[in-house]
């Protein structure tokens, strides 16, 4: 006959904690005990007995005190400095709150220190984050205004040194000049839409528009550039279906452009893209897929930062194409629109971006 029996586990033991008031009071108490014994025993001692338990009370009294602030005070301080030398070696987990007595106000001072000092160790590994930032974008910047400026003074020089009296020559170079300044008018035109949408001060204006007519629109304009490559430009939805979205169209337009001509840009030859939209209850999804190289995992987070480039080596390209600013751009113009851009990717497996768009509410 089986018969259930349950073990009833003793309860793990808690250790006691005494209050640092409570500790301060029964030392006052023992010191004042003590004290009053020896007075009420003074007057029936000889002159040796009273020597000798006044030297007990003294250093009954001594030990009581000296215990009292060892315990309370010194070793806590030593916990606290302690601590504070592991936050400078950022040994945050190794940090004990373990103490004998608990003693509440040095406790919160403790723990007071312990956040100012944590806050402070985040805001200084911040600001070496933003002086590397700011030390990458000096950089990158004098090398892209660098660039063009550099070409269309080559082109200039020469003209000057002879070539003018060329007409050929001179038309050659001087379309090629005018070619250089046009990209460095379009880098500073970029530098100063991505400041603006970083303060804030372009302001989105939205209206209902049709992302299908956008997208084929887009793709009008593109063909050309992914033609040069073999690149096929797919749209995945039928002609006649609406996709009624609330949002600035100009520069929604914007972001299609910036994402896929960054598709054709680092695509393959003979690759594809894919634009898609899809319905939801109050968001429509809207999404760029190609068959490229795809982005290892290390760089997936950075490549919307102003002039990131996964290849190092790799200058801007001189062909016509790009500021290096139009990912960081449509970042920012997404965002404004209360939404992200998502983006997932695998090497050897292409690259897909996500973004939603309020669906126009009938």
């Amino acid at each position: 006959m089986a018969t259930n029996s349950t073990q009833t586990k003793p309860a793990p033991k808690k250790g006691i904690r005494v209050g640092s008031r409570a500790i301060a009071v029964a030392v006052a108490f023992l010191v004042a005990f003590i004290i009053t014994a020896y007075l009420i025993l003074a007057p029936q001692l000889s002159f040796k007995q009273m020597v000798l338990v006044l030297g007990f009370t003294f250093s009954a009294c001594f030990l009581l005190v000296y215990f009292s602030y060892e315990a309370l005070v010194f070793r806590e301080i030593n916990n606290i400095y302690a601590g504070l030398e592991k936050f400078k070696r950022k040994e945050f987990k190794q940090m004990s709150s373990k103490f004998l007595f608990r003693p509440d106000p040095l406790k919160r001072i403790k723990d007071e220190i312990y956040l100012i000092a944590e806050r402070n160790q985040k805001e200084i590994d911040e600001l070496k984050r933003l002086q590397v930032m700011r030390r990458e974008f000096l950089a990158d910047v004098s090398h892209e205004l660098k660039t063009p400026i550099f070409a269309a003074q080559g082109f200039i020089h020469t003209l000057l040194d002879g070539a003018m009296d060329d007409e050929r020559v001179r038309d050659k170079f001087l379309m090629k000049a005018a070619k250089s300044l046009d990209g460095l008018d379009t880098l500073v035109q970029d530098l100063i839409t991505i400041s603006q949408l970083e303060k804030g001060v372009i302001q989105m204006k939205k209206a209902p528009f049709d992302l299908n007519e956008l997208g084929q629109e887009v793709f009008e304009q593109l063909e050309g550039k992914a033609a040069s490559k073999h690149i096929t430009l797919h749209l995945l939805t039928p002609p006649h279906e609406v996709f009624d979205v609330l949002a600035d169209r100009g520069r929604i337009k914007q972001v299609l452009i910036n994402l896929i001509d960054n598709a054709i840009k680092y695509g393959l030859e003979n690759g594809n893209i894919w634009l898609s939209f899809q319905d939801g209850k109050k968001k429509t999804l809207i999404t760029v897929r190609d068959d490229g190289p795809g982005i290892p995992k290390e760089h997936l987070n950075r490549i919307f930062e102003r002039f990131y480039r996964i290849d190092k080596s790799r200058t801007r390209d001189t062909s016509g194409g790009g500021s290096g600013l139009g990912l960081a751009i449509s970042k920012h113009i997404v965002e404004a629109h209360q939404s992200v851009i998502a983006v997932s990717s695998e090497v050897g497996q292409g690259t897909t971006l996500r973004f939603k768009l309020p669906t126009l509410k009938e």
